[in-house]
């Protein structure tokens, strides 16, 4: 008879412990979502755009606030969380550089799309070094990539601007040009390029910059001096041709083009980490890394490769479970045709958190507020960041996706989606931060 009484206010204390903690966790979600509910209501800046915002109990698996969640926005550079994912999923631990066979005395190679190539931080040289190393004739094999050199929905006028280098299968220093002010002097890279940055007499401009023709790559500048500390990086033209010369150049030897399809066995040389590469396109939001991230994905299930292919192929095979159908067109966020849901990017941050499988190394690789890339401007200054995330910024558009870890180290999903404002975006940007530090101070 004692025993089964004590079983049974053990019982008892358990159904009221958890009874308990449910009634603690309730009211936690309430609190939550009246504060969220009246900083929106409240904010004199947030009230006058198309504002989203979905707030997600990692532990608990649970939405815990939604304003306009289901609704879709330009995401900007947030689309890069779904280059991500598509690239967690599809690509191996290292990426593969090109692919190539061996022929009598030839060596055959292909591109993959692999951005690290000599890239400006990544700097890869393991193909440069292994093309170098070989004693056969090199021929580098084109055709594979078969869409266009810009993503659907890009400014045609930016053409000129860093962000936008051109997609092609064998990209070569970014695809870009840079240029130095060293000593009262020009230098510039590749010096491929030397002869083509020329003085242009009839411009009048007060601030000094290179403006390359829209069509090919003829360079022209203010015939003046380069200002002292002057960098700045411009995407050339693309076509085999000059991937030809630009080869030749570096390795100082001759290189022929042919057109031939890649066969089933061929061999691969490896390049960087997946997860360095990753990295980079994420903590400085690199458009041009994250571009060439699908043409890799594409050549590692060997797919025709272009963007709008292996956007359907992880749309079908990875990204049906997100509560709404994103519109998803380019690799970056650089196209206003992209649109997606809020609750769709916590969904997605959540499968993220259990791909990584490690929230450390998930961090490591995202902007962290208060202390590096797109965020480091962001929050306050600390040793130890409680926000990590992917920023979206276009004109009158500005978005944040990530992790908050509160004082209590409870972990949040957030997405914090504002479109079509006509005020400051660091207005907006402050008010996300005023909002998510409230939700990391009290809960």
């Amino acid at each position: 008879m004692y025993k089964a009484t004590a079983k049974n206010k053990l019982k008892e204390v358990l159904i009221l412990v958890s009874l308990w903690g449910l009634i603690l966790g309730c009211s936690t979600e309430r609190k939550i979502s009246r504060k969220m509910s009246l900083f929106l209501k409240q904010s004199e800046v947030l009230k006058k755009h198309h504002v989203g915002l979905a707030v997600y109990d990692l532990a608990g698996r649970k939405m815990i606030y939604e304003r306009n969640s289901g609704q879709y926005f330009i995401p900007a550079s947030n689309t890069k969380l779904l280059t991500f994912y598509t690239s967690l999923k599809m690509l191996q631990d290292s990426v593969v550089g090109i692919r190539y066979m061996i022929r009598n005395d030839s060596l055959i190679f292909w591109g993959t799309g692999d951005p690290s190539f000599l890239q400006s931080r990544l700097k890869s040289e393991k193909v440069l070094q292994f093309l170098k190393g070989s004693d056969k004739k090199l021929f580098f094999s084109t055709g594979r990539y078969t869409g266009a050199f810009y993503g659907r929905g890009w400014a045609w006028d930016d053409y000129n601007d860093y962000y936008q280098s051109e997609l092609t299968e064998l990209p070569i220093m970014d695809n870009l040009m840079t240029m130095r002010s060293q000593k009262g002097a020009l230098t510039i890279s590749p010096d491929l390029f030397i002869d083509a940055v020329v003085p242009d007499t009839m411009r009048k401009d007060t601030v000094f910059k290179v403006i390359r023709t829209q069509r090919g790559n003829h360079f022209g500048y203010p015939a003046k001096a380069a200002p002292r500390n002057y960098i700045q990086q411009v995407p050339y033209k693309t076509s085999p041709e000059l991937t030809k010369a630009l080869l030749e150049s570096l390795l100082g030897k001759p290189v022929g083009l042919v057109s031939m399809k890649i066969p089933e066995k061929s061999k691969a040389i490896y390049s960087e980490k997946r997860d360095s590469v990753l990295k980079e396109m994420l903590i400085p939001s690199d458009n041009f890394i994250a571009e060439q991230l699908l043409l890799l994905c594409a050549d590692q299930a060997g797919l025709e490769m272009n963007t709008e292919t292996v956007i359907a192929y992880a749309r079908k095979n990875y990204l049906n479970n997100l509560p709404d159908a994103p519109v998803w067109v380019d690799g970056s966020g650089l196209s206003r045709y992209n649109l997606i849901t809020p609750r769709d990017l916590v969904t997605l941050l959540a499968e993220i958190y259990g791909v990584v499988g490690d929230s450390g190394k998930l961090y490591n690789m995202l902007p962290a507020g208060g202390k590096s890339g797109t965020l480091k401007n962001a929050y306050p200054k600390t040793d130890h960041p409680f926000v990590f995330g992917k920023t979206g910024t276009l004109s009158n558009n500005y978005c944040q996706s990530g992790y908050v870890i509160t004082r209590k180290n409870r972990t949040y999903i957030f997405s914090f989606m504002n479109n079509n404002f006509v005020t400051a975006t660091a207005d907006v940007r402050r008010e996300i931060e005023r909002v998510i530090t409230y939700l990391h101070d009290h809960y």
